[in-house]
């Protein structure tokens, strides 16, 4: 695959990753993208680079349009390693006239690559950069997801360059959004927004208004991670309005894990009260269910319920490794339970609950606890549970 025009004289130059499967404990297990873009104008200009493996493939894409010398100017719309790894070899090739990056970019790339002679230029949000017919506005976006972030936006072309924000992580041969079936990419998309952006929401509220107040015309927007999105911009921007209002489904998440099936036997029985109440429910069993696909579901979920059996005076480490997670991501106005079997001493909920306070998540019931294995009594108490769950779901 060759360099594709996605705009006049605007080049998709980035990189396939097929084969990578985790990206920080989120799981890829449909690989992704390093989108790199070259704007061809009077001036040449590379939108970020890729991951440093890859730096042949970015090269090549290069060459197919011009000598990699020729390039006047490098844009640093982000310093992590996946779009930055290579940019000392590039900078060393291309020997840029000036490299542009946001101020907190300049720090992170002088304490990610400690140079000594990049010619650095900090851009603010406001400032511009004329290629020629072309016009490269920029605008910082701290915190989505680093202190470095920005935009580059092009207005003749009404394209948006998006570094981490709008992507998914997805390898394919298509570039564009309307070549692959929607269901897929939006779940694509809300899998990176739940495990990325959810913890950042404010912030990308923030930025939309930003964006609305700027009144940019935009009728393309090209992520670092994934499909470009050509046909309906809209579409992820209307998503990303959604997920960053904590917008909930009447649905209810429930994850367990289990040792010698009592717990587990205690997730149906809750299960049944649920959907005996008409809610959505999905149950996921963390011995066959990755935490980041957990968070995804959790994403749009109105309540989420926790189930483990109690080992050494604790949890279970999935349950532990899962709620750690989740309290990093900082998902908000949700409400909850938790559930599990114990031996002897049964500390397990009273852990959990520790976990759903810290989030701010509201407990509706100080959680169930059975002894070795559920009774017919036992299981009566689980499945109420599961109606009051759900009828607070449903209250909402």
């Amino acid at each position: 695959m060759g360099a594709l025009e996605v705009k006049d004289k605007i080049f998709w130059v980035g990189a396939v990753d097929w084969n990578i499967r985790d990206f920080h404990g989120y799981s890829t297990y449909k690989g992704t993208t390093y989108n790199s873009f070259l704007a061809m104008d009077e001036k040449i200009a590379l939108f970020d680079t890729v991951k440093k493996p890859f730096k042949n493939e970015l090269l090549h894409r290069i060459n197919k349009l011009t000598d990699p010398t020729k390039i006047d100017y490098i844009i640093v719309n982000h310093v992590e390693m996946d779009h930055s790894g290579c940019l000392p070899e590039i900078v060393e090739l291309v020997k840029p006239k000036k490299i542009f990056c946001s101020p907190m970019g300049e720090k992170a790339i002088q304490s990610h690559f400690h140079p000594k002679d990049w010619p650095l230029e900090v851009v603010k949000s406001g400032d511009t950069l004329s290629l020629g017919k072309k016009t490269v506005h920029f605008l910082e976006t701290r915190m989505l997801h680093w202190p470095d972030s920005m935009f580059s936006y092009i207005p003749e072309d009404k394209l948006l360059i998006s570094s981490d924000a709008f992507g998914q992580h997805w390898s394919t041969s298509e570039r564009f959004d309307d070549e692959v079936g929607q269901e897929e990419l939006m779940a694509h998309a809300a899998k990176y927004y739940a495990n990325i952006l959810m913890i950042f929401s404010p912030n990308v509220q923030k930025l939309l208004q930003s964006v609305k107040e700027m009144n940019l015309d935009i009728d393309m927007i090209a992520p670092d991670h994934g499909l470009i999105w050509r046909k309906n911009p809209g579409q992820i921007l209307e998503a990303y309005e959604k997920w960053s209002n904590y917008h909930a489904e009447k649905k209810v998440v429930m994850v367990y894990d289990t040792m010698w099936h009592s717990t587990e036997k205690m997730a149906k029985a809750i299960c049944q009260g649920l959907m005996e109440e008409g809610v959505s429910v999905k149950l996921m069993d963390l011995k066959v269910n990755h935490r980041s696909d957990v968070v995804t579901e959790i994403l749009d979920a109105k309540g989420v319920l926790f189930g483990s059996p109690t080992l050494n005076n604790g949890m279970l480490p999935t349950m532990a490794d899962l709620l750690t997670y989740l309290k990093g991501l900082r998902p908000k106005r949700k409400v909850g339970a938790a559930f599990g079997s114990f031996g002897w001493s049964g500390e397990a909920v009273k852990h959990i609950n520790g976990y759903l306070e810290e989030m701010g998540i509201d407990i509706i019931d100080p959680g169930i606890k059975v002894k070795n294995v559920p009774t017919h009594e036992d299981f009566q108490q689980c499945f109420d549970l599961g109606i009051k769950v759900a009828q607070a779901v449903k209250a909402e």
